[in-house]
């Protein structure tokens, strides 16, 4: 059943939001997301949902928050940001406690369902984010996060869940549980912290790249940290394009830069030559301005990963990303 809150406009300024939510705020009703694309044929609606426009333009908004900036840049570290952080540390600490299973199949541990099924308490774990009027809102924004660390029955993880976990903190953004302020830290830290327990959970249940393309696509698992990444580094002094495939370059400034993070990531998970394993990153390395890299991604999102039936036929809709039109 639909539950009713005052929700701000995150688009106002603060004065018009504080005159409004402090007279006659309209109720919002907030509903447990589900799927609304059934059907390749229900791709226009997604395309033009209030839902794309605001998950985009969140996507867009903190490619543009980090450009030129190193990971070890200062940014504000908000109460909202060391909770979420909490919470990722807790989904850490559960795979610790819950080491896989012997099993005759290579990939896919069972003991990750038994990890996943502790996500049923995820509304408990996400509600403590909300102010108390925000309450209600706990059970829409929680599936975001259940769904962002990957699928139970098959045990993989894809750019579909990923979106989901982005569509998490979209949604706090809406409900202004993070504004402006906490950009850098949403990508720097928390979405650094996410991609450190997701990268956890794929080697130690081994699950299975959901809708990889193998060696044709960017990634078997990630893309956001690739399109971010590449605009830290937009106007880098000394790393361009081509560098990236050089292990030296990678050793010396993973920690700085998310784009050299998951190619360490890569190096560590396959063997042979990197041209062989990820065909279509060496291409990239032959760009050569990271300007022209992130550009190039934003256009693939799109189109791979946004506009694919595949994967938006996961994703799920309720008030806050809303399946209305524009």
């Amino acid at each position: 059943m639909a539950e009713k809150s005052a929700i701000p406009n995150p688009t106002e300024d603060d004065g018009e939001k504080n005159e409004r939510t402090e007279s006659s705020s309209p109720e919002h009703e907030f509903s447990v997301p589900k799927r609304e694309i059934m059907s390749p044929m229900d791709m226009g609606k997604w395309q033009k949902s209030q839902a794309h426009r605001d998950y985009l333009g969140f996507v867009l908004t903190l490619n543009e928050a980090v450009k030129g900036k190193s990971r070890t840049s200062e940014c504000h570290i908000s109460e909202p940001t060391e909770k979420l952080l909490g919470i990722l540390d807790t989904l850490d600490s559960w795979v610790d406690e819950t080491p896989p299973v012997e099993q005759p199949q290579r990939f896919g541990n069972k003991a990750y369902r038994t990890w996943f099924q502790r996500l049923e308490e995820v509304e408990s774990l996400v509600q403590p984010l909300l102010p108390e009027k925000y309450h209600t809102a706990a059970p829409e924004v929680a599936v975001y996060l259940r769904e962002g660390v990957g699928n139970k029955t098959r045990i993989d993880y894809g750019t579909g869940h990923e979106a989901a976990f982005a569509a998490f903190l979209c949604c706090l953004f809406k409900l202004r549980i993070f504004t402006e302020k906490d950009m850098l830290a949403l990508v720097f830290r928390v979405f650094h912290r996410y991609l450190e327990v997701m990268r956890k959970l794929q080697t130690v249940y081994r699950m299975e790249p959901a809708g990889s393309q193998g060696v044709w696509g960017l990634d078997d698992f990630q893309f956001l940290p690739f399109l971010w990444g590449s605009s830290q580094l937009l106007n880098h002094p000394t790393i361009e394009p081509r560098h990236f495939p050089q292990l030296d370059i990678v050793q010396h400034h993973h920690t700085e830069y998310m784009f050299l993070e998951c190619i360490r990531f890569i190096n560590k998970m396959k063997t042979g030559p990197f041209a062989e394993h990820s065909h279509t990153l060496w291409g990239i390395s032959g760009v050569p301005y990271w300007g022209k890299v992130n550009s190039g991604l934003i256009k693939m999102y799109k189109a791979e990963v946004l506009n694919k039936f595949p994967v938006i036929q996961h994703f799920l809709f309720g008030s806050l990303l809303s399946i209305q039109p524009e």
